[in-house]
Order: C-alpha cells, then structure tokens, then sequence
C-alpha cells in the first residue's frame, strides 16, 4: 500500500513540479545544458521513485529534487570540464538547499517558470516548435498527451522536439524576461500553452484519473501572475482565466461517489462551486472592459458560464450556446470547435440535422481516429432510435479511448444501450 502511495506521491510532484525544476536550472546553468538538464530532472525523479519507498518523503520535496538534480548536472558538466573551479560550483549550488525554506522556493520558481514559458515562445520558433517545447519542458507531458492536444502524429511530436531543442539551445541565451515588446509579440503563444496545459489537465489524455487537479491549478496560477503585469494584463488573460475557473467549480460534480465520470446532463450542480463562478465572472467583466483582437478565450469562457449558471441540464440556454460556438469558429475554427457545436445545433434543430452535420463534417475533416466523434454519433443515433448504429459508433468510441477512466464511462453507457 505503501509504495501505492509512493507512486501517486511521486506522480503529483512530477506534475505540479517538473517543469518549475527544468526552469530554475535553466536559469542557473543556461539553455545549452538543457538535455543534461532534462536527463538530471529525470533521473532525480527515479531516485525519488527508489529512496522514498522505503523512507519517508522529505518535508520540502521540491528542495530535495532540485538538490540531486543539481548534483547530478554538475556531477557530468565536471566530468566533461565544463565546471571545473570550486568557487563556480559553490555558486551554483547556492540557493538549492534541502533546508531552504518554502517560501524563497517559491519566489524563485515563479519568477523561473514564467521566463521559460516565454522563452519556449520564442518567435524565432515556429508556433508548433513553442508549444511542443513548453509542454515537454513546462508540463512534462508525454508525446502520446501532445498529439492528442495538438492533434499530431507521436512521431511527428517527437521529431518537433528534437529539431526545437537545438534551435532553443542555439538561440536562447538568456531567460531574463524580454522588453514590453517581446512580452506583447509572445503573450498568445504562452496563453496557448497555459490552455493546453488546463485542458489535458481538465480531461487527462491517457491514464487511470480523468481530471489531473494538479495541473488545471497551476495553470490558473500562472495565468494570475501574468495579470500583475501591465503589459501581460490584457483582455485575453482575463477570459482564459475565466474559461478555467468555470471549468474548474465543476470538478467536484464531475466524478459521482462510486469514483465514476459524471457527464453534464447528469451533474448533481449543487456541488458546483459559487466561488469559482463569482471569481470567473469578475474575470470575465475585466475581459469585456478591454480590448481584444481575438475574443476566442472569452466566447468559451461565455460558453462555459451557460453551462454552470443553468439550474439544469435541460435549462441550458442552447441558442445562445449555439451562436457563441458560430462566432468562435470565425476565430478559432478547429475540429475539435465544430465537433464541440455539433451538442448545441442537434439540442437547437434536434437530433437528424446534428448527425448530418456531423457526417458532412467528417467527410471534410477525417475524424475516424478521433473517439469524441463517435461518442456524440452515438448519442444522435441514439435519439433516432438507431440502436444497432449507436452501438457501433460507442465499440468504436471506446476502442478510440485511451484514458480508463472515459473508457469505463462510455461501457456503462453500451450496457445501457443494450
């Protein structure tokens, strides 16, 4: 039971922790380093996996990581000369103490973390290098966890990486955060990696949990700390940061008392949590009062808040929701977007015009590898009466999902299909 809990320990600090890790000592040793420094984390990681199944973890995880990490970079940059003097070590190593206090650990991160995600978002990058590059770094995602979000191939993700990795180490010097303009020429790329991070954290991609609380947090966290900048301050920090609170009051209402994932039309919404409602209203205020250029994280942010202030699934005001969908494609059409429309359009014209929709759609977009296709399929053959094609479509939806936690949803849902 021990080592159960071990893992599930060491798999949290993993999540919440390995890329403020990766930054801090990019930040000290430089982007040069940074395979070595990739290679240090991880193998900091196993030696955790290793002591602390037999010994209690430490009282400073964090402190502890960073310190063998740390070691065991300078451990290989001396064997290859590249830190040869005591007093550079000394220098180093200083403020990485196991005994260093929380809270100066903190500061630090905070101040490391956001300037790599800038730095990842280097436009001398290609916009799908920055993503790929700050979510292996930052989030310390999987290839399999990035195609699913960036809707790539795993070897095209891998390949990505490596060629961003040089190109990061060629072009970085310095993770000192740029001028007002970089700052302002990078903000929507960072914006975008702080979605993606929420969003595999909001539905885990592969896995035993469906929601990886861990991550939806600290990327709420950082999003906050660009608010205290005025140059980061804008309208599209608000409403992203709106989109995650609404997403986020609805965690608890999410999974029923028996463990089992909880779709929308069946959430108990007294669970909801007001607070997060209220803090992502003030959110969304702030949002309208300034300008924007692309309104996209504020139609979902407004989308997500039709969802939660209903008093019920069936309540839900779906024109509105439908209209909201039509203008976000103008700015942000995807085919997770238009696959996200196909609810609202059959609950507004009703079930038949949904699955033609749906079919049209995928004779232009080839989604017969994507399982929310088939899922929403399902439902619409369903509603039709179709009972022996739902079923199809469901086998199919469950083949398609990799996360067990969605699979054993969609298998409740067969059986009672059947």
């Amino acid at each position: 039971m021990k080592s159960s809990n071990q893992s599930q320990t060491v798999e949290h600090i993993f999540r919440h922790e390995y890329g403020k890790i990766v930054a801090i000592l990019v930040h000290k040793f430089g982007a040069q380093s940074l395979e070595k420094i990739e290679d240090a984390v991880q193998n900091a990681f196993l030696k955790a996996m290793q002591i602390w199944g037999y010994k209690e973890v430490p009282k400073n995880p964090t402190a502890w990581l960073l310190r063998v990490a740390s070691n065991g970079l300078i451990d290989v940059l001396r064997r290859e000369k590249k830190v040869q003097k005591h007093d550079e070590i000394h220098t180093l190593l200083s403020g990485l103490s196991e005994d260093e206090k929380e809270v100066s650990l903190d500061t630090t991160v905070d101040d490391s973390q956001l300037k790599m995600i800038f730095a990842c978002c280097n436009p001398s990058l290609p916009n799908e290098s920055q993503l790929i590059l700050s979510l292996k770094l930052i989030g310390g995602f999987s290839n399999k966890e990035i195609s699913k979000a960036l809707l790539k191939k795993e070897e095209a993700v891998a390949k990505s990486f490596t060629r961003a990795k040089k190109k990061f180490k060629e072009s970085i010097k310095t993770l000192d955060i740029p001028i007002e303009m970089g700052l302002s020429s990078r903000i929507n790329s960072v914006l975008k990696v702080l979605y993606l991070l929420f969003t595999e954290g909001y539905t885990a991609s592969e896995g035993t949990v469906i929601i990886k609380r861990d991550i939806c947090y600290e990327a709420i966290r950082l999003a906050l700390l660009l608010t205290e900048n005025k140059t980061t301050n804008i309208s599209e920090v608000h409403a992203l940061i709106a989109l995650m609170c609404f997403h986020t009051s609805r965690f608890d209402a999410r999974i029923d008392t028996n463990n089992e994932l909880v779709d929308l039309e069946h959430q108990d919404r007294t669970l909801y949590n007001k607070e997060l409602i209220q803090i992502g209203m003030r959110h969304l205020y702030q949002a309208k009062e300034r300008r924007s250029s692309n309104p996209s994280y504020y139609l979902q942010a407004a989308i997500s808040y039709y969802y939660c202030e209903a008093p019920s699934f069936e309540k839900i005001d779906w024109e509105s929701v439908l209209l909201l969908y039509d203008l976000h494609l103008k700015y942000a059409n995807s085919p997770l977007v238009q696959l996200n429309r196909i609810i609202p359009l059959y609950k507004v014209y009703g079930p038949k015009i949904g699955l033609e929709t749906l079919v049209s759609m995928n004779r232009e977009q080839k989604l017969n590898e994507n399982a929310l296709f088939y899922s929403i399929k399902a439902e619409m053959l369903k509603e039709l009466d179709k009972f022996s094609e739902a079923k199809n479509a469901l086998e199919k939806a469950i083949d398609l999902t990799k996360n067990e936690f969605q699979k054993k949803h969609l298998i409740r849902k067969l059986q009672k299909l059947r």
